[in-house]
């Protein structure tokens, strides 16, 4: 009997062999990621529509004339507000309007879009399994695909403020924010409220990335993560509306989707905003939780 195969010197028997210079946290860079999501049609389609309501909406102001509102209503705030009656006083009073007629659906888009669309699409090309074969390890790819898509959603969200700005004040003018309620916010204060209002929008939608990427960790159907989540939503909104819930409505994500009427007051207050904030967040992380929790334990094979 042939005496057993020495291994060379130095060699160092591991549980788990690697090929030199693999390093699991160099996989998949969000960089590269960034860029596969960038050059996709959908990203640069969803970028075109926002950029666009801005313009649209000032056609609108000029064919219509002065805006005439109606009560906001849709959940807290909404009935103090009505930004559509001074809509047309300063680029900053047309940006504030901007974010109030899209926030309830328009901006629920991108995000279910980029969040729903991220790992699913991978699924359906057939190229999931060859990611994971690289190899890039599973949380890793979900990680820089979560990144990536929370990133391209904050994109979209500060676009449109960013656009409207400058269309407004090319139609209407720099000046202060004008509240429905009396009175005006300064040039000066106007940014950073408007900041505080996209990042608030940012995290109510929080809770519709959740959705959309656990669903998208579910399917290989792009569009069945997307819509998915988009109805769970919408189906949030027709639940606030049913006033008969009473104080069950606080528990709903949905509800407070308007709190950042508040940061639009002489005064800012942030009570509604942390309230909104804290049920949004607590969904968002349950989901993105079962997301990576199922998605770890999944038969990839496709």
């Amino acid at each position: 009997m042939s005496a057993p195969v020495q291994p060379p010197e130095g060699w160092v028997a591991t549980e788990h062999p690697e090929a030199a210079g693999y390093r699991a946290g160099r996989t998949l860079p969000l960089r590269v990621e960034a860029m596969r999501q960038l050059r996709r049609r959908r990203t640069l389609l969803m970028g075109g529509v926002l950029a666009a309501l801005p313009f649209i909406l000032i056609i609108a102001f000029a064919i219509g004339g002065t805006p005439d509102g109606e009560d906001g209503g849709g959940g807290r705030g909404g009935s103090r507000i009505n930004l559509m009656d001074v809509a047309t006083e300063s680029a900053a009073n047309f940006a504030a309007t901007s974010l109030f007629v899209s926030a309830g659906f328009l901006l629920v888009i991108p995000v279910a879009l980029f969040c729903g669309d991220t790992v699913a699409s991978e699924a359906s090309w057939s190229s999931l399994r060859y990611l994971l074969a690289a190899p890039v390890p599973r949380v890793r790819l979900l990680w820089s695909k979560l990144v990536v898509a929370l990133g391209f959603s904050l994109a979209a969200m500060v676009l449109l403020p960013v656009v409207a700005l400058a269309a407004g004040t090319a139609a209407y003018g720099w000046g202060p924010l004008k509240l429905p309620t009396g009175g005006a916010l300064s040039a000066g204060d106007t940014v950073p409220r408007l900041a505080i209002v996209v990042a608030f929008i940012f995290v109510s939608q929080l809770v519709t990335a959740g959705l959309a990427f656990w669903l998208s960790t579910k399917t290989d159907a792009p569009l069945g993560a997307v819509g998915g989540a988009v109805f769970l939503t919408i189906v949030g909104n027709v639940l606030d509306a049913v006033t008969a819930l009473g104080s069950w409505r606080d528990f709903l994500p949905a509800h407070w989707q308007f709190a950042w009427a508040d940061a639009l007051q002489p005064q800012l207050e942030w009570g509604g905003m942390i309230k909104g904030a804290a049920v949004s967040v607590t969904y968002a992380l349950i989901l993105f939780a079962l997301a990576f929790r199922g998605f770890s334990r999944k038969d990839i094979v496709s």
